[in-house]
């Protein structure tokens, strides 16, 4: 009689792992899920925005006029460090490219916000300032100093993504 008991046991637990996974496997084919599309949550930067541009000791630099296919990600302001700003974005074609400027030491500060990119000797004139480019393994960059900041917009995104965003800034 126990042998019989045991079997039923074991029987009875079969049964019970096939309806749970008949069960989750519904469960899966029902409920949405679509692994193609981006986790990248949209940031909203006014505040910080307006932040920046009261408490800055330079004109603070935003885009103007992008499509929504530009993704805003990550935004900061620190003025405890030479009133460093930071705007990051994912361009139409899902590449990095951010907008830095503070007033600190303009080579170090390059040279970190750009991960150590190379000063080539081509330049573009960008809605008549002078933009320095640079060239680097993980991010190129664009380069400008004024009114005693440092301006950089980086990333991985192509020179020509790099220059649309320079071209889109509006300082304020």
């Amino acid at each position: 009689m126990a042998g019989r008991q045991g079997t039923q046991t074991v029987k009875n637990m079969l049964w019970s792992l096939v309806v749970i996974a008949l069960a989750a496997g519904v469960i899966y084919i029902f409920v949405p899920h679509d692994e193609s599309k981006n986790p990248t949550k949209r940031v909203d930067y006014r505040v910080e925005l307006l932040t920046a541009q009261r408490a800055a000791k330079y004109p603070v630099a935003a885009p103007e006029g992008l499509s929504e296919k530009w993704t805003p990600t990550s935004v900061r302001f620190n003025g405890q460090e030479d009133d460093s700003w930071h705007l990051g974005f994912l361009d139409p074609h899902d590449e990095y490219v951010a907008i830095e400027q503070s007033t600190a030491k303009p080579a170090a500060y390059i040279k970190r916000v750009t991960h150590d990119a190379k000063k080539t000797d081509a330049v573009e004139d960008i809605k008549g300032r002078t933009w320095q480019r640079y060239e680097g393994a993980k991010y190129d960059a664009l380069v400008m100093s004024e009114k005693g900041a440092t301006t950089v917009v980086t990333g991985t995104a192509s020179p020509k993504q790099l220059a649309k965003m320079a071209e889109s800034l509006k300082m304020s």
